[in-house]
């Protein structure tokens, strides 16, 4: 941006400030372009709703033409009409969301802040780093009854968020996001490895669509915000300038905000202006191109030049030649060697040195212009950048380097014309390299001791200096600086960097990539412009941190310790796609060549723990937390290993050693609540989440979390609040509102339970879990119709989804629909054959219609997948009963009675579920005495689970007629503990 905010419109009764004044003055003095200048203002007398309305100009030309400079006069004649506001935005943005950012934070300055766009993209940057950072605990399936395997997670690395695609992070120009909608149960099922990572760590199906997916998430917010503030405003206008270099990362963009509906309409107040050196991209720009209004610019006319120059002030002949020689008409440099000319007429003379040269030798001051040459060396100056490179005698002259011709003001830094820039820097390169190297190198110095200012304040973890922009700036400043200094020996630490750049995300791997480019140009080395050029066209494809990765590994500069880095990170990637196998061997080979370091061991236990190796995940994390005992990481993938293996404490002990390394550490506070849930220690589960939350009021999934387990507690006002909670902190949170619709439901808030299905359907469409769970619902209800219905629909939107086939298939089953019943259970077992509940369900189909020798098959598998089972145990030996096999009936009977007798010793709800299987078994065993002792044992368990277990009942009779009297006895026993409720 210029810098000024432009200009200000005189508000009556007030005396204008000082800079409005000047900035009227700057105005005055804009020579030339009248038509230019025309084309626009006259806008602001036109209805925008005229159809040939010019709501998108293209303004372009070559270096130097003066189109920066139109656009800025542009801005401010916008600026001057009564209630126009403005956003400027040039290539200081490097993805969409910056983009989108900084015309947030040009219009807050004007008093019309994009409230709830900020919120969002705030929100997507704080999930993305729990993506990035977080190393996944397990997670229990959210509908209630149906317990999922848990799903392996991708590494810690920011990795996750690259492979997502990177593609629906909208930073790959002229593609567009993943689709459909990202479903919850895809990840609890395993369909989809990158959705299960981020699931596993997110723990919210709308936070794994904002991260997955956030252009398309933001957009419609930002224009949402953007169509308020144009209903208060008479105009809107958005400046896109330096676009040659933007244009690549906001083309997609930008043509679907303006000609699109993908993310909303765009008002049509709103005006954008593009201005760049090149034509647009007619890949993405042909189908319209007949809707933009083209500005191009040329160099001045001859009359034009002189206007100019009489302007100010350079009206002698002789030196108006020469100004018009050595300039070429080209209006950036007409302008600076008119403003140059220190004797205003008394005649240039005829140097015979360079361009650069004269402009110098005109400032009369030695240290001014040795200030100016020397300013030129940064890719950006502010005063204390200014102050550390001029000698003392020159160092209040920051208001002068500003005000030269070619330095443009920006975001309270600025930064030379490059057609200036770029002859300085010739100049001084070859005059004396050996200046250059030591300049070049001071200035890296000097970031250097910037850079490590800012980690004094950060800390020594160095995912929070990559989180940090001003760090960010310091480090590439430093690397640009090195780069031109010694082009040859610091590419291998820059391209390092780069794989770092890779690791925080595609934005940064484009800066990096930008400035070795840059260096490249600025020092005459092909080899630096080269890998410039290639690491920015590894950022457009469609995984670019694979194609940045795999470009790097195969170059020989880096050293053993940079391909380490470079290994370890592409293995995160790797990881992140799925590919464990690769993310194995390439964590191998950075183990091999730095076996000292932690992090590629974190990344080693990290691999093994998702490939199901949990020993090996074990030894290799300790291995890491030996190397760095404060490598919080490590720990957490440790813990979540242990706790896969069973060993709770030495999970609890990790996650305690996590959180004492950083207090702050949220996710593991709900990661070792999760652990205390699994060991039935409710209170303390409770208490960490309580924790996460303190850490993070806004942690939606803590909340959420903490939600099911005091519904799982039966303690729904509380679980209520805390749902409510969630759906205060995001209004879209689909996931929060479906839950909340369980808790509502299993209250007997029928109508409530209804209407929040509805509304998380309504957020997500296709929302394959509300459906389900609504289809229970309607279930319990009696509405069978509807419930099938429902079943149907979460089928259709997710064709992997076990859960509801299985529950359709028994909704079948209780009709008396067999047939259906079984195309759906045969549909849930080809989905996941190790499914005991898909095969008990169609053993008991096989039952009701005789086929008796498949049912016992199918109960043979589910004994082989646990035999520790009782209901399984008991299934099975009641096929083999009907079977004719009484013997191993009885054999299979003494297994299930001693599992449900010792789980009933314990507490809870397993406990509840042993006593229910203990009155079956004895109906089935046709002991009335024990079936009796066991009737009372279910007094007060609720009449959900009294039906259920009159349903059970009522199967063993239907398909074991002998038990028949003992489950008529026991059903009316039951019947009565409901009626006296």
């Amino acid at each position: 941006m210029s810098g000024d905010p432009g200009a200000v419109v005189q508000v009556a009764g007030r005396r204008p400030t000082r800079q409005e004044v000047n900035r009227r003055h700057e105005r005055t003095g804009f020579v030339g372009r009248r038509g230019e200048l025309a084309v626009f203002r006259e806008t602001f007398a036109r209805d925008p709703e005229e159809p040939d309305f010019p709501f998108l100009f293209h303004v372009h030309g070559n270096g130097g033409v003066g189109k920066s400079t139109l656009v800025r006069q542009w801005e401010s004649t916008a600026r001057e009409q009564s209630s126009v506001v403005t956003a400027y935005v040039d290539d200081d943005v490097h993805d969409v969301f910056e983009a989108m950012e900084a015309v947030s934070a040009r219009l807050s300055k004007q008093g019309h802040p994009l409230k709830r766009f900020d919120k969002q993209l705030a929100t997507y940057r704080q999930r993305r780093h729990q993506a990035e950072s977080a190393v996944p605990a397990p997670q229990s399936d959210p509908l209630a009854g149906q317990a999922a395997a848990p799903v392996p997670a991708a590494s810690p690395s920011s990795m996750v968020a690259a492979q997502v695609g990177l593609v629906g992070l909208g930073m790959v120009p002229g593609v567009g996001a993943f689709v459909g909608a990202v479903d919850p149960q895809q990840v609890a099922l395993g369909a989809d490895r990158v959705r299960a990572a981020l699931t596993m760590r997110l723990r919210s199906h709308d936070d794994v669509q904002l991260v997955m997916n956030p252009v398309a998430a933001l957009a419609p917010v930002f224009l949402e915000d953007l169509a308020e503030v144009a209903e208060r405003c008479e105009r809107v206008v958005l400046f896109f300038d330096v676009y040659e270099r933007t244009g690549p990362l906001l083309d997609a963009w930008l043509h679907a905000t303006v000609f699109g509906e993908e993310y909303g309409g765009l008002p049509v107040n709103v005006q954008v202006v593009l201005s760049g050196q090149l034509p647009l991209d007619t890949r993405v720009w042909g189908d319209r191109l007949g809707q933009v209004t083209e500005v191009s610019l040329d160099v001045f006319t001859e009359e034009e030049a002189r206007t100019l120059l009489t302007a100010h002030g350079v009206t002698d002949e002789p030196s108006v030649e020469l100004v018009l020689r050595l300039s070429g008409r080209l209006p950036l440099l007409v302008d600076m060697l008119a403003r140059s000319d220190p004797g205003r007429g008394r005649g240039m003379g005829d140097p015979s040195e360079t361009a650069v040269e004269r402009f110098l030798k005109w400032e009369p001051d030695t240290e001014r212009r040795a200030a100016a040459l020397a300013c030129a060396l940064p890719l950006q100056i502010d005063e204390d950048i200014y102050r550390a490179l001029v000698p003392e005698a020159a160092a209040q002259g920051y208001a002068w380097l500003r005000g030269l011709a070619f330095v443009s003001p920006q975001a309270g830094r600025c930064r030379y014309h490059d057609v200036v820039r770029a002859a300085m820097l010739r100049l001084q390169r070859t005059r004396s390299p050996a200046r250059w190297q030591q300049a070049h190198t001071g200035l890296a110095e000097l970031f250097r001791r910037l850079r490590s200012a800012a980690e004094a304040e950060l800390g020594t973890d160095p995912d929070d200096h990559w989180a940090d922009a001003a760090w960010r700036e310091h480090r590439l400043n430093e690397t640009y600086h090195r780069l031109c200094a010694h082009p040859r020996t610091a590419l291998p630490d820059a391209l390092r960097e780069s794989a770092c750049a890779v690791d925080h995300d595609v934005a940064t791997l484009r800066r990096w990539a930008q400035t070795i480019g840059r260096a490249g140009l600025d020092t005459d080395s092909a080899a630096l412009t080269s890998w410039g050029h290639r690491l920015e066209a590894a950022a457009e494809q469609e995984r670019p941190a694979s194609a940045a990765l795999t470009l790097i590994l195969g170059a020989p500069e880096p050293d053993a310790d940079g391909r380490a880095l470079v290994h370890t990170i592409r293995a995160a990637e790797r990881r992140g796609a799925g590919d464990e196998e690769g993310a194995l061997a390439d964590c191998e080979a950075a183990v091999a060549l730095a076996p000292d370091t932690a992090r590629p061991h974190a990344g080693l236990g990290e691999t093994y723990r998702l490939l199901g190796r949990h020993e090996e995940a074990v030894a290799a994390c300790t291995r890491a937390v030996e190397i760095d005992p404060l490598y919080v990481l490590a720990y957490g993938s440790r813990g979540d290993a242990y706790r896969s293996l069973g060993r709770h404490d030495e999970a609890l002990a990790d996650f305690l050693r996590a959180v004492e390394i950083d207090p702050r550490y949220a996710w593991a506070y709900g990661s070792r609540a999760q652990v205390y849930e699994a060991m039935g220690r409710q209170e303390d589960a409770l208490a960490d989440y309580d924790r996460a939350t303190e850490v993070d009021p806004r942690y939606e999934w803590a909340i959420g979390s903490r939600a099911q387990l005091f519904e799982r507690l039966g303690r729904y006002e509380e679980a209520l609040a805390d749902y409510d909670r969630a759906v205060e902190i995001d209004p879209q949170y689909a996931w929060a509102y479906a839950s909340r619709a369980r808790t509502y439901g299993a209250m007997g808030r029928h109508e409530e339970a209804l209407a929040d299905y509805a509304r998380a359907i309504g957020i997500v469409p296709g929302y394959a879990w509300a459906y389900g769970s609504r289809a229970q619902l309607f279930e319990r209800m009696g509405r069978y119709e509807e419930a099938l219905a429902d079943y149907g629909r979460a089928v259709e939107a997710h064709p992997g989804y076990v859960w509801a086939a299985t529950s359709r298939g028994e909704l079948y089953e209780r009709l008396g629909r067999y047939g259906e019943a079984l195309a759906d259970l045969d549909r849930a077992v080809g989905l996941d054959p190790s499914s005991e509940w898909a095969l008990c369900a169609r053993a008991r189909v096989y039952l009701r219609l005789g086929r008796h020798e498949e049912a016992v098959a199918d109960c043979v598998r589910t004994v082989e997948i646990d035999a520790e089972d009782g209901w399984n145990q008991m299934l099975y030996a009641v096929a083999l009963r009907v079977a004719g096999d009484g013997q191993g009936a009885e054999g299979r009977f003494g297994r299930a009675l001693r599992s449900f007798t010792a789980l009933d010793e314990g507490g809870g709800e397993k406990a509840v579920d042993a006593r229910q299987g203990l009155l079956v078994l004895a109906c089935a065993r046709l002991d009335t005495d024990a079936a009796a002792t066991r009737c009372e044992a279910l007094r007060g368990i609720g009449e959900e689970l009294i039906e259920e277990t009159v349903e059970d009942l009522l199967f063993l009779r239907e398909a074991f007629p002998e038990a028949g009297p003992g489950v008529g006895a026991a059903v009316r026993r039951l019947r009565s503990f409901q009626s006296t409720r």
